[in-house]
Parts: structure tokens; C-alpha cells; sequence
């Protein structure tokens, strides 16, 4: 019943989505996502999933791997499970835009489905001319959107593998990388030093894991320091900009992450929230908070 609810979300050219979402589907501890035909079972506290689960799988024919939620080491990639073994990377397709994705790279997959919505958000307020910086990038799902919607845009991550994974996805879409910037390195020093660049943004996307560290052992933690990450973004975006803020910090509601940014940007935004996509039923875990100027 589950799988067959999320069929309408496969139109317009999607063919990556959640298609088991733990209580919310009434099953606790289970996740299941196809990415183009691949699916991934998660499990939480390094569960075993329930043998008739492994059966049903089994059964549908596709290819599919395991990944144990407990085990969050870069280099824990998911298990093969069954169906025909996957090598290498592949290409999904969200909303018609195609991303790279790889079940051995490692803890993720190239792709962060939760942020469906938001990435087609980002690509409507996207117009020609506009600047959009990407922090946090990771493989750069954000930057293709903006770039795709006709914004020059600079990404911006501390791995150089996800920046070289980030002008593939951009390539697989037919952008040019050459019209685009990719900056390697810590979010808040190249905020300061747009800043006195005098470089400006018309949109900035702040996606930062909850716990970091940078190249120089400091730590960031949304809790924490995600207001001062907000500031330093507000004063580099132009007038009449906006920042699109995001956290999956369980323990933070969304009213206190929303207080948080206002506090600290000097209240000089609009805010407004946005909901999880619809094949996410379980817990909301992750706060999106526009704001406008």
C-alpha cells in the first residue's frame, strides 16, 4: 500500500523518491528508497531487516542494498541485499534534472531526497542573472537547480571529490562548469572573504551538516553557531535576496530554529517554512525556513 501511494509522485520525470517511510508507513525502523529503479532498505540500530521483508524483496527482481543507520563512517557504503549487484555510478532523474548517484560512495548517496521540493524552489526563484552561492554543497543538487533556472551560481564544499561529483551533475544536465564557480574550503571563512570581496548574492542556500569539523579542528553545531552562519550569509546577499535554511537537528523544533535566524539576522527577513516532501511521512525532521528580504 506504501509503495503504490508514492506512483503519483513519479510523474513529471521523477524516478527517485521514498517509498517506505519507517512509523509513518507503519513500519518503525525500516526505510526503503528507489533511486531509479535501485532501492536502498535502511535500517535503524543496525537491525537486520525482518525476514519476510528480505523475501519480498527478493521478489520484485531489482537491484537492492542495505545500509545500517547506526554505522555513520564515511566509508560505510550499503551492503548488497539482493537482485543484481550495482557498479558504479548511475543517474536518476528528479522533476527531468539528472544527478549522479553511487551506493559505494561511502555513508551517502550523492543525493539528499528530503530536499526534493526545496531544490525545485531554488530553481523557480532562480532567474537569468541571478547570483545564487551554494554553501555546504555537497555534490551540488542545488547549484544544478539554480544553474538550471538561469542563475550564475558558486559552489561551495570542503571536499574536492564532492566539488569534482558537483560539476558532473552539472555536466549531465548539458551546463557549462566554465560559467560557474566552485570554491573549496570552510563556509564561514569564504563568507568573510566575499564579504570583503565585495561580492554580493542574490540567493544563498545554507544546508550544513549538524555536527562539523573544518580543516582546522573548530566545531561547528547547528544548535550553536547556525545564527552566526546566517549573519555572516545576510551580509553578503543583495537587496532583496533571499536564504533558504535548513536543518535535520532532531532535537531543535522548528519555531526555535526560525527564532534563531531572525535573532541573529537583525530581523530584517520575512520568514516562512516549508513541510517535507509528501513520501516522507514519518517524524519531520527537517526545518526549512525561507527568508526573504
Amino acid at each position: 500500500m506504501a509503495v503504490r501511494s508514492r506512483e503519483p509522485l513519479r510523474a513529471g520525470r521523477t524516478d527517485a523518491l521514498r517509498l517506505i517511510d519507517g512509523l509513518g508507513d507503519g513500519l518503525p525502523n525500516v526505510i526503503i528508497e528507489d533511486f531509479a529503479g535501485h532501492w536502498l532498505l535502511s535500517t535503524a540500530e543496525d537491525r537486520e531487516p525482518p525476514p519476510w521483508m528480505l523475501r519480498w524483496l527478493e521478489g520484485r527482481g531489482m537491484p537492492c542494498y542495505h545500509k545500517r543507520l547506526a554505522l555513520r563512517r564515511k566509508d560505510s557504503s550499503p551492503e548488497w541485499l539482493c537482485g543484481e549487484r550495482v557498479n558504479g555510478a548511475f543517474q536518476i532523474l528528479e522533476h527531468g534534472v539528472a544527478f549522479e548517484v553511487s551506493f559505494s560512495s561511502g555513508y551517502s548517496q550523492g543525493i539528499f531526497l528530503d530536499q526534493r521540493d526545496n531544490r525545485a524552489e531554488v530553481r523557480a526563484r532562480s532567474a537569468a542573472g541571478a547570483r545564487v552561492l551554494n554553501t555546504f554543497a555537497y555534490t551540488g543538487a542545488f547549484s544544478v537547480c539554480a544553474a538550471l533556472g538561469g542563475a550564475e551560481t558558486t559552489t561551495l564544499d570542503l571536499s574536492q571529490p564532492y566539488l569534482d561529483w558537483a560539476r558532473r551533475n552539472m555536466s549531465l544536465n548539458g551546463i557549462d562548469t566554465e560559467a560557474h564557480h566552485f570554491c573549496r574550503g570552510d563556509a564561514f571563512h569564504w563568507l568573510r572573504r566575499f564579504a570583503r570581496q565585495g561580492r554580493s548574492f542574490d540567493g544563498i542556500i545554507l544546508d550544513p551538516p549538524t555536527f562539523s569539523r573544518d580543516d582546522k579542528g573548530r566545531v561547528f553545531r547547528v544548535e550553536r553557531d547556525f545564527g552566526g552562519l546566517a549573519e555572516l550569509a545576510a551580509g553578503v546577499l543583495a537587496p532583496g535576496g533571499w536564504m533558504l535554511c535548513c536543518t535535520n537537528l532532531r532535537k531543535m523544533t522548528s519555531a526555535a530554529f526560525e527564532r534563531q535566524l531572525l535573532e541573529k539576522t537583525g530581523g530584517r527577513f520575512r520568514a516562512s517554512r516549508r513541510p517535507m516532501p509528501g513520501d516522507f511521512t514519518d517524524q519531520p525532521y527537517l526545518k526549512s525556513v525561507w527568508l526573504d528580504g
